[in-house]
């Protein structure tokens, strides 16, 4: 990799003068109640591959940003970094930088609640057992998922057995539509959301201060075994009230905020808020570089300013499912309003500015936060950024088209771009004049150009060098652990090609899909034109549960709970045919009645998706 420029190191020293690096108040908080933590950091799989390596990450230790890191966010790095079991207050217990989000222990009269077990279940295992080591040996009681993203529910199977949850013993609480949520991602853009979560989450990077340095919301993401046990109790609506294992517990709904599907609570006796991944020590996503729907900015500092009314007076320390907990109540409603100001800010601001007839790009250029805001390092872009969350938000209430009619029909990547480059003047004079911006620091641009010279030559060795290069510098300079991370990334697939996903989809996701989300799964997967000439209806009955699906000018439809007598065939299998067939394409364990044939005219018009789609080039 390269080293900074003098630009890079310019523009980091820049950072150092303008932000309040004296504020060394979130050490303090983070460190506040170490009990204890892995020796050595590694949790391996039962195959003994690691899916979690703290030491890794050990460079986190130096105090001083090195020049390839934005000193901002280093500082974020060196947080994060800080690793543990740790006491809230007595009688809770937060397990910290095990994985990318915490998971949090609530002692009840007989035992203990989990509130949101990892990502995996090997990691979610060694944080109970290092909590147990220090608090004894204390059956888990319930467990409580905040909201619908895989890290905060997929390593379930580390902390409860699934047979005490079917036998009651162990409920799992959720908020409304957790279910329909957790799944749904991954079915209709599943492949192409974790396509990129690997671009996101730098999950090629080495961990070096030249590579991954943390996302800013965590250090990185587990690669152990996910799990999904659905919940057995829904919460539906804001000011319902539980006691799990003696403890009461007030909810707060708060739907399509940082997730579709998602809940604050308050534990009354204890006078602790848990904000979920609501409120954090970053500005969040209000659309995820990943890709998702894009989030509701406005809702989200409404419901912050709700849990103020509900729960400020009530609160002495607020914690959420990652970072580190605020103590005071003061200090704890100020973090509520910081975040809450900083959406609505994000959100007004945007919209006065579109009301004036500028479009997204220009907005992110044009808006900064208010010292006030700016300077809250719990408000810094560490893992949502304010250029691409207006962005964002634009999108949310004009859609992707900016007005320009010379923008309604463009080219595509590949045609645009051989038509930029023979404009310019050719490969050769594009590369002289992209050269020429690189020496004088608009990494920007160069990357801009050169990807131009990529998409319409990807065998271009040389503009795929320079596009590396200016990748990095931006990387370099990057307050983003996101940004970094996707610059980092397409650095390193310029050079190498591409690199796929590490990661696959977990069986108990696909397990919990209904029929319906099968189906649509299906039907997206349909090449349209290929099977424009075919007519097919189709019974399904799966573990009783029936569907007809019909395949016509290349669309699948279905009608849940019926038969047709003139179907071709009947196709009847169980759950774990269902996953096999869509995992591996097994159609084995499925009984034909009718057609034996017709079956494969269906899966013949589908495509599979493809996992390892190019990004940086065409």
């Amino acid at each position: 990799m390269a080293q900074p420029t003098d630009t890079t190191r310019r523009r980091n020293n820049e950072v150092r003068r303008e932000l309040p690096f004296d504020d060394t108040r979130d050490f303090d908080d983070a460190r506040r109640g170490f009990i204890a933590t892995l020796s050595p950091g590694v949790i391996r799989a039962t195959d003994g591959r690691p899916v979690w390596d703290l030491e890794s990450f050990a460079f986190a230790a130096s105090e001083e940003a090195p020049a390839t890191v934005n000193p901002s966010l280093w500082r974020q790095f060196r947080l994060l970094g800080i690793h543990g079991m740790f006491e809230v207050v007595p009688g809770i217990y937060q397990v910290r930088g095990l994985d990318l989000s915490n998971i949090t222990f609530v002692e009840g009269d007989e035992g203990v609640i989990v509130i949101d077990p990892l990502i995996s279940a090997e990691t979610a295992a060694a944080a109970i057992a290092l909590y147990r080591e220090h608090r004894g040996d204390r059956p888990v009681t319930a467990v409580i998922y905040t909201h619908s993203h895989v890290d905060h529910f997929g390593g379930v199977k580390g902390v409860i057995d699934v047979v005490d949850v079917e036998a009651g013993r162990v409920p799992i609480l959720a908020p409304e539509h957790f279910l329909e949520h957790a799944v749904a991602e991954n079915i209709f853009a599943g492949t192409a959301m974790t396509r990129r979560a690997a671009y996101m989450y730098g999950a090629l990077l080495p961990r070096s201060p030249e590579g991954q340095v943390s996302a800013g919301l965590g250090l990185t993401t587990s690669t152990g075994q996910v799990g999904l046990v659905a919940p057995t109790l829904e919460i539906t609506r804001t000011g319902q009230r539980e006691v799990l294992d003696g403890v009461p517990i007030e909810f707060q709904m708060t739907p399509n905020t940082e997730a579709p599907a998602e809940m604050n609570f308050l534990f009354p006796t204890f006078s602790a808020l848990c904000g979920a991944e609501n409120v954090t020590h970053n500005l969040h996503n209000v659309l995820t570089l990943r890709g998702a729907v894009v989030r509701d900015a406005h809702g989200w500092s409404g419901y912050l300013n709700e849990a103020i009314t509900l729960f400020g007076d009530r609160t002495d320390v607020l914690f959420a499912s990652h970072h580190w907990p605020r103590w005071g109540r003061e200090r704890a409603i100020e973090l509520l309003e910081k975040q809450r100001d900083l959406y609505g800010y994000l959100h007004d601001q945007t919209l006065r500015l579109l009301n004036q007839g500028y479009v997204g790009s220009e907005i992110a250029e044009m808006l900064e936060l208010p010292p006030g805001l700016a300077h809250e390092w719990a408000n810094r872009g560490y893992y949502g950024s304010v250029s691409h969350n207006v962005k964002a938000i634009y999108q949310r209430y004009m859609g992707w088209f900016d007005g320009n009619p010379a923008h309604l029909w463009m080219h595509p990547p590949e045609e645009g771009a051989r038509r930029y480059v023979a404009f310019m003047g050719g490969t050769e004079a594009v590369l002289e004049r992209a050269r020429a911006s690189f020496e004088e620091g608009d990494y920007r641009w160069v990357a801009e150009v050169a990807s131009h010279v990529v998409f319409a030559d990807p065998t271009n060795a040389e503009a795929r060098e320079l596009e590396a290069q200016a990748l990095e510098q931006l990387a370099y300079q990057a307050e983003c652990g996101t940004w970094r991370n996707f610059f980092l990334m397409g650095a390193l697939e310029l050079r190498e090609g591409s690199k796929g996903t590490p990661v696959a989809m977990s069986t108990d996701v696909i397990s919990a899909l209904s029929l319906g989300q099968v189906l649509d799964g299906l039907a997206i997967r349909v090449d349209g034109m290929r099977a424009a000439g075919e007519r097919l209806v189709l019974n399904w009955d799966v573990a009783g549960e029936r569907a007809v699906t019909t395949l016509n000018d290349g669309v699948l439809t279905y009608v849940l709970g019926a038969t047709d007598e003139e179907a071709a065939a009947t196709l009847r299998l169980d759950r774990q045919a269902l996953v096999r067939a869509l995992t591996a394409g097994d159609l084995s364990g499925i009984a034909i009645e009718g057609d034996t044939a017709a079956p494969m005219r269906l899966f013949a018009q589908l495509d599979d998706p493809d996992p390892g789609f190019e990004i940086v080039a065409p």
